[in-house]
């Protein structure tokens, strides 16, 4: 594991496409949309403008759909002032509007975290024009955000996690079909199960890996976080005899050209997907569960689950899952730390028995 000199070609690649993609969905915004996120292009990674730019596409599309007075104006040509000319009780109505709507013939909702993300997006456009004193008004922050409901959440109990673990392993439990696979795939998907499970990191994350992000001599691993920095995660003894079980079985295989360096490969030898890996999750989880819906992200609540009732520090748990604001880990485990709080109530005893 070298310095931050590593082949970055697969995450280059990411932005590229999510830069041309950005290219497309402007030429369906107002003309000044491009200024706002030019503006915004130094604190904004590619993946979040492209967020907003289908956000804003939706909230557009509904002035032009919904507001009388911009009929027969194509959206492209809408000037910076319409913003002005929207109310705060416009806004409402978007918001109402996007629990439920139609697009393409499809029926498509939003609940109080997908409304949350749309009126945020355009929170920051109307910000950024206020603050460049472009418009007089910002009705944005007129409107109350929605109200978030934390759902309980969900993970594998430690018998769970080794029975999937004796799954994948053995594959014993999977449809015929389902093991033909498995004879082929077994040990990378052991590998690639193990390391989710006992190191936390994003799908993303893992999808991203390359053979020289992993250092034997440490047991540490280079992994790329969101926002685009890198950080080192280290795996314990379990993780590191899957993956070296793992690559030893990928010395013999001949990638594809460009994806040499990838860690985990797909049956047609290029890097894996995050929908394969969600999808190979779904398989293995369905022989362990039936009441929970795991996925990746599951697996990785169940490692910040664990290490945070081994440790009891949520400090700790931030920085190993990659939580900017503690705050944001605190809130996610917030009924275990409950948990230990009425524990502690017995641990003082007043009088001796």
């Amino acid at each position: 594991m070298q310095g931050k000199n590593h082949d970055d070609a697969y995450y280059v690649e990411q932005d590229k496409r999510n830069i041309l993609k950005m290219r497309e969905v402007l030429d369906t915004l107002p003309k000044f949309c491009r200024q706002y996120f030019r503006g915004i292009d130094d604190v904004t990674s590619a993946r979040t403008k492209l967020g907003y730019a289908y956000d804003l596409r939706t909230f557009f599309q509904f002035l032009s759909e919904n507001n009388r007075a911009l009929a027969g104006t194509p959206i492209t040509e809408y000037p910076v002032s319409i913003l002005d000319k929207i109310t705060r009780e416009d806004i409402e109505e978007y918001v109402e509007y996007i629990s439920l709507y139609q697009k393409d013939d499809r029926e498509l909702t939003n609940e109080e975290h997908g409304k949350a993300r749309k009126l945020s997006a355009l929170r920051s456009l109307y910000s950024y024009f206020f603050k460049a004193e472009q418009i007089e008004s910002n009705p944005t922050a007129l409107v109350n955000m929605p109200k978030m409901h934390e759902n309980a959440i969900i993970r594998l109990e430690p018998n769970e996690v080794a029975k999937m673990l004796d799954v994948v392993e053995e594959g014993d439990k999977l449809t015929k079909s389902q093991k033909k696979y498995h004879k082929i795939n077994g040990i990378r998907d052991t590998a690639l199960i193990t390391l989710l499970l006992g190191t936390g990191i994003r799908v993303s994350e893992c999808v991203g890996l390359d053979l020289s992000d992993i250092d034997f001599g440490t047991n540490g691993l280079r992994i790329h976080r969101k926002g685009g920095y890198e950080a080192i995660v280290y795996f314990g003894d379990e993780v590191e005899e899957a993956l070296r079980a793992y690559l030893t079985e990928r010395e013999l295989i001949t990638p594809l050209a460009g994806h040499e360096n990838a860690l985990f490969l797909s049956m047609q030898n290029r890097r894996i997907t995050v929908r394969a890996v969600e999808n190979l999750v779904k398989k293995y989880a369905q022989n362990v569960t039936t009441l929970k819906k795991i996925t990746p992200h599951k697996l990785r609540s169940t490692y910040g689950t664990s290490l945070y009732q081994e440790t009891g520090d949520i400090y700790l748990v931030a920085a190993v899952l990659g939580h900017k604001d503690v705050n944001t880990t605190r809130k996610h485990y917030a009924a275990i730390d409950d948990q230990n709080r009425r524990m502690a109530a017995n641990k003082v005893r007043l009088r001796k028995a």
